[in-house]
């Protein structure tokens, strides 16, 4: 289950917001083999003055409009996979406005005990319960 925080400009409109979170959902559905059922996405805002990047890192031109998307999910997936990731949460961004080069990806790997996802349970135990 991964669990998404993906930090937008502060006037990003209602609808490209949801453009941009189903955008990444379907993103992971397709590139990494995620349920359906497994949309956990924290969207922030961050003011002019709160977020600073450079605009020209590794040769990428951005503008001042970054989606930052820090994703945390469970060990295992290969860097093709990643690969993938990454660049259907690009083109799917674009197809919601969003710049390519203004899309910034970050990703954590832990294991399924550091996840706690209801009821107060360790994952692990949910795991188990399905396998």
């Amino acid at each position: 289950m991964p669990f998404i925080h993906t930090a937008l400009p502060h006037d990003t409109p209602a609808p490209q917001r949801e453009a941009i979170v189903m955008g990444i959902h379907h993103a992971l559905i397709e590139a990494i083999g995620m349920p359906e059922d497994e949309l956990f996405n924290l969207v922030s805002d961050y003011q002019p003055g709160q977020f600073f990047c450079s605009r020209s890192f590794n040769g990428i031109t951005r503008s001042d409009r970054v989606v930052a998307i820090e994703i945390t999910l469970r060990r295992g997936r290969s860097d093709a996979m990643k690969r993938a990731l990454y660049a259907a949460i690009a083109d799917k961004l674009q197809a919601a406005g969003v710049a390519p080069p203004d899309v910034f990806i970050f990703m954590h790997e832990n294991d399924y005990s550091d996840w706690s996802v209801g009821n107060g349970r360790f994952a692990m135990e949910l795991q188990q319960q399905r396998g």
